[in-house]
């Protein structure tokens, strides 16, 4: 359900203070992050989910962000999905979340090489290595 502006009007505030804090509107993408246990440690991926919020909240990004315990994948991790783009990233570390942030969130240029799948949700397209095949990306 899309909400109105009548819509919002009458919801609490606590509603409306945690749709300003999920950054709703105005955001120009959208990060899933899977954050553990079976793909990676917990450790790793929350370390991962921190950095994300970190730099996130200082570039000011126009960015909406969510994490998960589980995209049921369960390895190579921790996991980054980049929507509408569609654009899977595995064993993201913050380091590897820099560039991430920098060249295809910031610039609009994913990293092909760290590209895992594609998934264009709008239209269903789906690309990889042949006929609907994930890539294997490099992971240097």
């Amino acid at each position: 359900m899309i909400l109105s502006s009548v819509h919002l009007n009458s919801m609490s505030d606590d509603l409306e203070k945690g749709l300003r804090k999920a950054a709703i509107k105005g955001a120009r993408k959208h990060l899933f992050v899977c954050i553990g246990p079976d793909c990676c440690k917990t450790r790793d991926g929350e370390a991962l989910w921190d950095y994300i919020k970190q730099r996130v909240k200082e570039t000011e990004v126009k960015v909406m962000r969510t994490k998960a315990a589980c995209f049921r994948i369960c390895t190579g991790g921790p996991w980054l999905v980049v929507y509408p783009d569609g654009i899977w990233y595995g064993r993201v570390t913050p380091k590897r979340f820099e560039r991430i942030l920098q060249d295809h969130i910031i610039s609009g240029v994913p990293i092909q090489e760290w590209v895992v799948m594609r998934n264009n949700l709008p239209d269903g397209t789906r690309t990889g290595l042949g006929e609907g095949t994930p890539s294997a990306p490099s992971y240097s």
